[in-house]
């Protein structure tokens, strides 16, 4: 199967598009969270606004990869976008945020398919070693979502509502479904003769959602070693074994486990884990210092991301060139965990008093480390798949990084709560105002006594949870010095690589 040029550049306005909406949602919320938070009354749900996204694509991202590969990417993908602007719509209409926890699962449901379909159907299209230069393509009109998505989200929250951080996607999303349906016309269709893994697929959400509850709960609401955490760990683990037995038996297992034999791919994986839990944790808990504590309006905290969103956009899109033009991809995630290791470390040091532009400095660090490390491990483990396993290797891969933004943002949402809550138990009381119900607009109302300890409780929380993220980061240093540096396939079917001997690519046939 061969696309021409113009028939890639053609297809890819649509999946551009489509990605602008996916990109877009998560940017345009993010300034607009303290708001939503304080408005409705959850600071201990602050976290779940992201994390039930975050959860619900997780679980679904390798769903759709196979549902692809199984009916075709067209339209699985039209079906994702449908069902994401349904979320949206009753995103804006929450009247609380159980109601919003609840419809930004929703969301996130179809964020998986937008995000596993896009990179799905660039792999079913073009040859790893010319994909990097298209993926590439793809990032350098990223701006729109990367830089102006805070800064709408900011301008909404400020001069409109924040209801409208959800509906803004509804007319870009129709853009989308237009341009999609007709540029995704030449992908070929699916078989039709599924045999969908609903035993194995009910079991991922399971172990899945026990593991990112634990991450949530622990040592917050409930003790490490009490009977919650324990019986959420036994379903964890029983959940888990259970799936694997599962995925060996099935037919067409909802997560092939022979992606899984090529050791790139699981480093890839692993690395992509990584890059999920600094940039999640990263842009969700960030405007909570911005605003709480360098008193920035919800648009400037938009316009304060900028540093980031700009030096990920730049590295991808110069990381993709060179590897267009070299072939070698294995330093770029070394470097890549670096950068966001030491990026976090920096932001451990915020005080207080810590200016703007010293932020500002600290982003550009993380924000190259993303930009070097995001496309490329999906690159690496597209080139250690076959082409039958695309969309589910491509899934496993996206579900990888989902996963440790769900881990990421629960674990490090826990640490930021815990701290402010402990700390400051009184400082919304000192000033007749609950901190669960506390917006950077009435925060500035208090007495200073108490508006500078609830400061010092931002401040201690987001120093926590970004030395915990420093941490993780660490790993995957290590992890990245031990991917090979494998050629990249100059064809769209996979060639026999060191990773895939002969006898080893009759096994993965037959297997």
């Amino acid at each position: 199967m061969g696309f021409s040029h113009r028939q890639i550049l053609a297809t890819m306005s649509g999946l551009v598009i489509a990605m602008l909406l996916a990109m877009l949602d998560n940017m345009i919320v993010a300034p607009a969270l303290p708001t939503i938070v304080g408005e409705l009354g959850g600071l201990n749900h602050l976290a779940w606004v992201t994390t039930g996204y975050i959860l619900a694509s997780t679980v679904s991202t390798p769903i759709w990869g196979k549902l692809g590969d199984l009916y075709g990417r067209r339209s699985t993908f039209l079906a994702s976008v449908a069902l994401f602007l349904l979320g949206s719509a009753l995103c804006g209409m929450a009247q609380n945020m159980a109601e919003l926890v609840g419809f930004r699962a929703l969301q996130g449901l179809a964020g998986g398919g937008l995000m596993v379909g896009v990179l799905s159907i660039i792999g079913q299209m073009i040859p790893p070693r010319d994909r990097s230069k298209y993926q590439g393509l793809m990032m350098a009109v990223m701006p729109v979502a990367m830089i102006g998505g805070p800064l709408i989200g900011g301008f909404i929250t400020d001069n409109l509502s924040w209801r409208w951080a959800f509906y803004v996607n509804l007319p870009l999303g129709a853009i989308a479904l237009t341009v999609c349906w007709f540029t995704l016309r030449k992908l070929p269709k699916g078989t039709g003769r599924a045999r969908i893994d609903w035993l194995g697929t009910g079991l991922l959400t399971i172990w899945i959602t026990a593991l990112v509850l634990i991450a949530s709960w622990g040592g917050t609401q409930y003790a490490w070693g009490s009977p919650q955490i324990l019986g959420l760990l036994a379903l964890t683990v029983v959940g888990f074994v259970a799936f694997i037995f599962v995925q060996r038996r099935v037919a067409e297992p909802i997560m092939p486990l022979r992606v899984f034999r090529s050791r790139n791919f699981n480093l890839a994986g692993a690395v992509a884990f990584i890059s999920g839990f600094a940039m999640f944790g990263t842009i969700a808990f960030l405007p909570q210092y911005q605003q709480f504590v360098q008193g920035a309006s919800a648009t400037n905290s938009g316009l304060l991301l900028m540093p980031m969103m700009i030096a990920a956009m730049v590295v991808s899109l110069a990381g993709g060139v060179l590897i267009s033009k070299t072939g070698n991809y294995k330093w770029l995630p070394v470097v890549g965990t670096t950068l966001v290791t030491v990026g976090l470390g920096l932001f451990a040091t915020l005080t207080t008093t810590t200016s703007t532009t010293m932020t500002g400095l600290y982003m550009v660090v993380i924000g190259a480390g993303m930009g070097a490390m995001m496309q490329t491990s999906t690159l690496i483990a597209q080139n250690s798949i076959e082409l039958r396993d695309m969309g589910a290797g491509t899934g496993a891969s996206t579900f990888l990084r989902n996963m440790g933004s769900s881990l990421g943002v629960a674990l490090l949402g826990a640490i930021y709560t815990n701290h402010l809550t402990s700390t400051l138990a009184g400082a919304g009381a000192a000033g007749g105002t609950s901190t669960a119900t506390l917006t950077p607009q009435t925060l500035r109302s208090l007495p200073q006594a108490a508006r500078e300890l609830f400061q010092h409780a931002v401040t201690d929380g987001v120093t926590a949870l970004f030395m915990a993220g420093a941490v993780v980061a660490a790993a995957g240093i290590v992890i990245a010095l031990f991917i090979k540096q494998v050629p990249l396939r100059t064809a769209v079917a996979p060639a026999r690589t060191v990773e895939a001997p002969v006898d080893a690519e009759r096994e993965l046939v037959a297997g």
